[in-house]
C-alpha cells in the first residue's frame, strides 16, 4: 500500500465544492476530499485564494490523467508531486 495524495488546484470554493461532489461519481471515490482555502502570502481577500482539494488514493488506483482533464472541467488543474 503507497501514500499517495493527489492535490487538485480549483478557482474558487463554488468550484471545488462541486467538483468534491461529482469526484464520487466519477471516480467511485468513497473518502471526501479534504477541502483547504490557500491564498498567497498576505491576501486575505477570497477573491485571491486557491482552493486546493486532496485525495488519499492509497491504492494508487486514480489515473492522474483523468484527473487533470477533471480538474480542467472546472478551470483547475491537478498539482505534480
Amino acid at each position: 500500500m503507497s501514500d499517495v495524495r493527489h492535490v487538485l488546484v480549483l478557482p474558487d470554493r463554488d468550484a471545488a465544492e462541486e467538483a468534491a461532489e461529482a469526484l464520487a461519481e466519477r471516480f467511485a471515490v468513497t473518502e471526501e476530499p479534504q477541502l483547504v482555502r490557500d491564498a498567497l502570502a498576505g491576501e486575505d481577500d477570497a477573491e485571491d485564494a486557491q482552493w486546493l482539494l486532496v485525495l488519499e488514493d492509497a491504492q494508487d488506483r486514480l489515473d492522474p490523467a483523468e484527473l487533470d482533464e477533471f480538474a480542467a472541467e472546472w478551470e483547475g488543474w491537478r498539482e505534480e508531486p
